[in-house]
């Protein structure tokens, strides 16, 4: 029998089994989320349909999550199946290889880790910010926009400009223009910093700039007074500015190496986004490496575990691998490990479990 029809029945199969499980958790995800968001549901004009748009803008980030653990979820329940209907020996029988099954499965984690990518570059960052401004602009009536002279918010009738936003919420450089009733400039408030405290901002070194619309009556139409600290009340709070800014996992990676270079300009730290850039371009690998992992479970006798228990392992395996690759990212960062180290460790941790399995298997 001709073993590229088998290389076909295996790739359909991988393949259809890989997307079954990934529309499954999908599905929980997406559930979840609705269940989060229905807690705002009548929140200034934040309906079902805006929560429903919010639930699907979010389905891309979700997908670039969970392709790994489906990868390697829906890899094992294919290849559990194919030994329990004796599939796999006929296939061996025939000529099918070790080697060949796991080229065709490596091609088939090739396929998912290029649209991981695509998805997490090209995708993802877009409906990401989407979302949460498609939120924000629903419950809090606030509008945003971030420009190259940074981010602009319009809070009420004041027009706010901020430089730079740090991860903490802090402020630098914020420009508050505040206007009347007949849009017309009243004032202009300079500060040098911001941060949050008591339900209110507190700015340092506020430079504030009046207007005065009668000419006719003051001769000196700008008046300028200086503060050493001010309070500002806004509807701009922290939790809105920090989902405006995009999760670092979630941004493209030309705008983390953009961001990068510009907190390096600015002499500011850069470990952080250092590692999620590193995790963007190793977290996709994760597809390859799962469809290694998963191959021995397809050889392991039967009466070692039935399908369903060879699925909850899949499962418990792609939990820990998530779980890992946090905990690695967030340690790298607090101990200044070298940014490549701290994204690719788990990869490989579980690429060298799956090659040491395969090697136990064959030697068997």
């Amino acid at each position: 029998m001709n073993i590229n029809i088998f290389k076909r029945y295996f790739w359909q199969e991988t393949s259809i089994n890989i997307l079954m499980t990934m529309l499954s958790l999908l599905g929980m995800f997406a559930f979840f989320d609705l269940i989060q968001e229905l807690d705002s549901l009548g929140r200034g004009n934040y309906d079902i349909s805006e929560i429903l748009i919010f639930v699907l803008l979010s389905v891309p980030g979700h997908i670039y999550e969970v392709s790994p653990v489906a990868v390697l979820v829906g890899t094992m329940y294919c290849l559990s199946t194919l030994a329990r209907n004796s599939e796999l020996v006929v296939m061996r029988v025939s000529g099918l290889s070790l080697l060949n099954i796991g080229l065709i499965l490596i091609k088939v984690g090739l396929v998912f880790t290029i649209i991981t990518f695509f998805v997490g570059e090209l995708i993802t960052p877009i409906s990401e910010k989407m979302a949460q401004r498609m939120r924000i602009k629903a419950t809090d009536s606030v509008v945003v926009q971030d420009f190259k002279t940074g981010l602009w918010v319009k809070d009420g009738k004041s027009f706010v400009n901020v430089e730079t936003v740090l991860p903490n919420a802090s402020l630098l450089n914020i420009h508050i223009f505040e206007f009347d009733e007949s849009f017309r400039l009243r004032s202009i408030n300079n500060a040098k910093n911001g941060s949050y405290e008591n339900d209110r901002w507190g700015l340092t070194e506020v430079t504030q700039s009046k207007i005065n619309t009668f000419k006719e009556i003051e001769k000196n139409n700008v008046r300028t007074y200086f503060f050493s600290k001010a309070n500002w009340k806004s509807l701009i709070r922290p939790e809105i500015l920090n989902v405006l800014l995009v999760a670092p996992e979630k941004m493209s990676a030309w705008n983390l190496y953009s961001f990068i270079n510009h907190l390096k300009n600015n002499k500011q730290k850069t470990t952080r986004y250092e590692v999620a850039i590193w995790a963007k371009m190793i977290y996709p690998l994760a597809c390859m490496v799962m469809v290694i992992l998963a191959l021995p479970f397809g050889f392991i006798q039967q009466r070692s575990g039935g399908t369903s228990a060879k699925i909850f392992i899949g499962v418990m395996l792609g939990v820990i691998y998530q779980i890992m690759n946090r905990v690695f990212i967030h340690l790298g960062v607090l101990n200044d490990w070298p940014p490549l180290m701290s994204a690719m460790i788990p990869t490989v941790l579980f690429l060298i479990a799956g090659l040491g399995l395969l090697v136990a298997i064959e030697r068997r």
